[in-house]
């Protein structure tokens, strides 16, 4: 199946928009409908990790099923790093002034918060494995390195086979120090390649290479799966975060990570979409998904100031941040600077090929680039 999948290309924008209203906590504090509005959305919306961990794995296996599997792995995490680093060099100097504005300009509780800030910064498993080192958002992009490498193991080997078994088996363990702690204590952090990113994009692998193309006289059942599992899912977190601990949306917006309904949203959703390739073909979409990961990895520098604005209207006697208003500007207004910016430094040739072109300072760097 090597024509253009239009579909995957659609729900990548789509998705990132989900990735915004998230991380905005959309609705979240405007009354309790507001709360309810915002557990629904943060609930349908944690589909969208998942699925561009198996949108990766899928295209692994698409993409080098006639070419060599360690150059096309070298490339994508060369790539990926690339814009890891990006989103780094964005973030870093915005949470570093943001630490310091709220300690304040004393000189030595500025130079104990700016070495602070840098020592956690540079912690090499938070900064290197984890990818939370600066912002937790930008975790994605290390663990997506990391479960693709962790795929290629497997495909080096020729041990495919074992690849379904043992990612399920990571992904159980890290299921119940995610979401499920009441039955089990994981006493270490699960939100990484191992226990998360490397099912998925396994999961997306074996897909492809069992050349399982769901026709489209299949897309009504899918897409009804699909939207049955959404529903199991928005049920299951509810049951996870009001009904076992007996709580209510009035004591606050349970937003746990990611478990069983999670899977079996994002798979069918999958399924649907390979089953209708060319749908949203003549729409904008498609195009516009090329740049879903720049906006993935510019928004939590654009986040962060702008909350800090709400946070400054508190303190002047404006609650800003409880307004419907504020929220109905907030997302868009991340969504749209953060596209802006990556489109700016697409413009100006900072970004090239989806990897970051730095400073060419001397004459030699200059040309070593170019021979590469």
């Amino acid at each position: 199946m090597s024509k253009r999948i239009y579909s995957l290309d659609s729900m990548r924008i789509i998705a990132m928009g989900f990735v915004v209203a998230i991380h905005t906590n959309l609705f979240r504090g405007v009354g309790t409908y507001g709360d309810i509005a915002n557990f629904v959305i943060d609930s349908t919306g944690r589909f969208v990790v998942p699925f561009f961990f198996l949108t990766s794995g899928y295209l692994f296996a698409l993409k080098t099923l006639h070419r060599d599997p360690t150059l096309y792995v070298f490339e994508r995490v060369r790539t990926i790093a690339s814009l890891y680093v990006f989103g780094l060099l964005l973030a870093a100097p915005v949470f570093l002034v943001g630490s310091i504005t709220q300690t304040g300009l004393d000189d030595g509780s500025l130079s104990a918060t700016i070495g602070t800030e840098l020592a956690g910064f540079l912690s090499p498993a938070n900064l290197l494995y984890y990818g939370d080192s600066v912002s937790v958002i930008l975790w994605f992009l290390p663990a997506l390195a990391f479960s693709l490498m962790f795929v290629y193991g497997f495909v080096r080997f020729d041990k495919t086979s074992y690849l379904l078994p043992v990612s399920i088996t990571f992904h159980v363990v890290g299921l119940f120090g995610a979401s499920y702690t009441m039955l089990v204590d994981v006493p270490f952090e699960v939100r990484d390649a191992l226990f998360f990113g490397f099912f998925y994009t396994s999961a997306g692998y074996i897909l492809h290479r069992i050349d399982w193309h769901p026709s489209a006289d299949r897309s009504r059942f899918l897409l009804g799966a699909t939207a049955l599992f959404a529903v199991v899912h928005v049920a299951e977190r509810y049951a996870l975060g009001y009904v076992l601990p007996g709580s209510s949306v009035a004591d606050g917006v349970y937003t746990a990570s990611y478990t069983i309904g999670t899977a079996l949203v994002t798979i069918s959703l999958f399924l649907f979409l390979l089953s209708r390739p060319t749908l949203s073909k003549n729409t904008p979409l498609p195009s516009w998904g090329k740049y879903a990961v720049g906006i993935y990895v510019v928004h939590p520098a654009v986040l962060y100031p702008l909350e800090r604005l709400d946070q400054i209207a508190q303190l002047a006697g404006y609650d800003i941040g409880n307004t419907l208003l504020w929220h109905l500007t907030l997302t868009p207004a991340v969504f749209g600077v953060s596209l802006l910016i990556y489109i700016g430094a697409l413009k100006v040739g900072a970004i090239e090929g989806g990897r970051v072109r730095f400073p060419r300072i001397l004459p030699f760097q200059s040309r070593q680039y170019e021979s590469n």
